[in-house]
């Protein structure tokens, strides 16, 4: 039996799954699809088209499914998908997909068992895997792609269509503008990598056998001496390849994750490589203010 509070406001084109909890002054909007035991604190909206797997929980102020910010958008039924127990704390807002974007299909989607913490921010057509944990304030641009099991340090900021291999950890206050390899950690700025993310390995029950080349593998890539060129890099794939490290599920990955970053990646960014926008997609808003800003 699902529990409602009196004031609570339910679009009658909402559907609701069983044994739902839904607090005081929520809103849940039509086209808002909400799985079994879903639970929503005071003040949380949810607007559609959305669909939300079993065993979300939601944090008062959150806003989910709102249209996009992005100047492409044109108003259509574009969706925002999510998974199973989820955990979003207070304030967490994660707009809908756009139209044109061929990768997303017009959908932002998040996976299974992630946490958002207080103030994360996901903008339109972001792909989420499962696992995921992202903390206070974190800012994700349009587009990107955070694969299963990364960790993101608060305050952090990704530039859109960037990627973040599985198994990543991202530190605090990092400005993240290019792909981030699997298992690394990156921190800074410059979103320097600092070596492997042993701790997240060991967590995740990895091998110490492939903690171990995978640790190999990040000494030949990120060995800290000079300047690393994508040259340097082509050299370093090169030899992981030659010493029989790719044997190794993780370490082959790795070097996909690499190669692919290196032949197909637009400023650093492979994502980017793929993206559909046009300059036009944008005229519809730079048409009507073009008297105001020309200086004419």
């Amino acid at each position: 039996m699902s529990t409602i509070h009196p004031t609570a406001y339910i679009d009658p084109k909402a559907e609701l799954g069983e044994h739902v909890e839904i607090d005081a002054f929520c809103y849940v909007g039509p086209q808002v699809r909400l799985g079994d035991g879903c639970q929503l604190a005071p003040r949380v909206t949810l607007l559609g088209p959305a669909e939300f797997g079993p065993g979300n929980v939601f944090y008062s102020g959150c806003v989910l499914g709102a249209a996009p910010q992005d100047l492409k958008y044109k108003g259509g039924p574009t969706r925002l998908v999510v998974g199973a127990e989820n955990i979003f704390r207070e304030l967490v807002t994660i707009h809908r997909g756009t139209e044109i974007d061929r990768q997303s299909g017009g959908a932002t989607r998040i996976g299974n068992h992630n946490l958002f913490m207080v103030g994360v921010h996901v903008a339109h057509d972001a792909d989420l895997g499962n696992n995921i944990i992202i903390a206070n304030a974190v800012q994700l641009a349009g587009h990107i792609r955070l694969e299963d099991c990364v960790v993101v340090g608060g305050v952090s900021a990704m530039h859109h269509f960037v990627t973040v291999g599985r198994n990543a950890y991202v530190g605090g206050m990092t400005r993240v503008t290019h792909d981030v390899p699997p298992y690394m950690k990156v921190l800074g700025y410059d979103q320097e990598v600092r070596g492997v993310n042993i701790e997240g390995l060991r967590r995740w029950r990895f091998p110490e056998e492939s903690i171990a080349k995978v640790k190999e593998a990040a000494r030949l890539l990120y060995a800290r001496r000079g300047e690393r060129s994508p040259l340097r890099t082509t050299e370093a794939l090169r030899a992981i390849e030659a010493d029989g490290l790719v044997q190794d599920e993780h370490v082959r990955y790795l070097v996909d994750f690499l190669k692919r970053k290196l032949e197909v990646g637009i400023f650093g960014r492979v994502r980017e490589h793929y993206r559909s926008d046009r300059d036009n997609d944008r005229d519809t808003f730079y048409s009507k203010g073009k008297e105001d800003c020309s200086g004419e």
